[in-house]
């Protein structure tokens, strides 16, 4: 057995020791990334300044060129194993904080699903379905009262509507008649105006004046018969 697996055989070979949990395991995982980050900023700065010695050295001094580039390699070698440290922690971290979530989730879960039974136990669903039942008539009662309260009320109001049309017509009746005495006729003139004789067709005054006074009598006629329509259609 290698000396690494007795290490860890031997630290995990205590029972008495509890398993820290996931915050105090995600806490220590922060803190050794950051201390090998900051071990990554030392190594290349320390490589920086080997190569900077390799070739301030040069030709002029091989051996101790040589010598800066051979601690410059070991120094690189150290880097790439930090950087596939801190590549194994990092997916370690990931997995113990999904690890987490997931038993934070499911806890929380597992609350709200005791929380729920708790709240249904005090219900019944015989109990629920008469409350139902009801609302439901209530709500009927209230639309019958709301009903009711829009229906309009007639006092005494039932009357023959053909009885009161019947009625109204004898009054536009009436009406119409004291319109029609109250209209004043025109009075005829009592005499004839001065026959003018007719200069074209050279016929006698006395037919000149009979026609005049024929078409006087139709232009009065005529207005008589304009106030009677008139009057007939006010009257509608």
């Amino acid at each position: 057995m290698s000396k690494l697996g007795k290490f860890f055989k031997g630290g995990g070979s205590s029972k008495s020791r509890a398993a820290p949990s996931a915050q105090e395991a995600l806490a220590r995982l922060r803190e050794t990334e950051e201390m090998l980050g900051k071990q990554q900023e030392c190594l290349e700065g320390r490589i920086q300044r080997e190569l900077s010695l390799a070739r301030k050295h040069g030709t002029q001094n091989k051996r101790a060129a040589l010598q800066a580039l051979k601690r410059k390699k070991r120094l690189e070698k150290q880097l790439t194993q930090i950087d596939g440290t801190l590549s194994t922690i990092e997916f370690q971290r990931e997995a113990l904080e999904n690890s987490y979530t997931n038993t934070e989730v499911l806890r929380n879960m597992g609350l709200a699903a005791k929380a729920m039974k708790a709240v249904h136990e005090n219900m019944d669903l015989n109990k629920i379905d008469d409350l139902m039942q009801e609302i439901t008539e209530q709500q009927d009662i209230a639309q019958e009262i709301s009903e009711a309260f829009s229906q309009r009320v007639g006092f005494g109001d039932d009357f023959d509507e053909d009885e009161l049309m019947a009625e109204l017509e004898e009054l536009e009746q009436e009406e119409l008649n004291k319109k029609m005495t109250n209209i004043r006729l025109p009075n005829a003139p009592s005499s004839l105006l001065p026959a003018q004789p007719d200069r074209g067709s050279g016929r006698m005054p006395g037919a000149s004046s009979a026609h005049r006074s024929r078409a006087a009598s139709s232009r009065r006629t005529g207005r008589e018969d304009d106030d009677i329509q008139h009057l007939a259609a006010w009257a509608t």
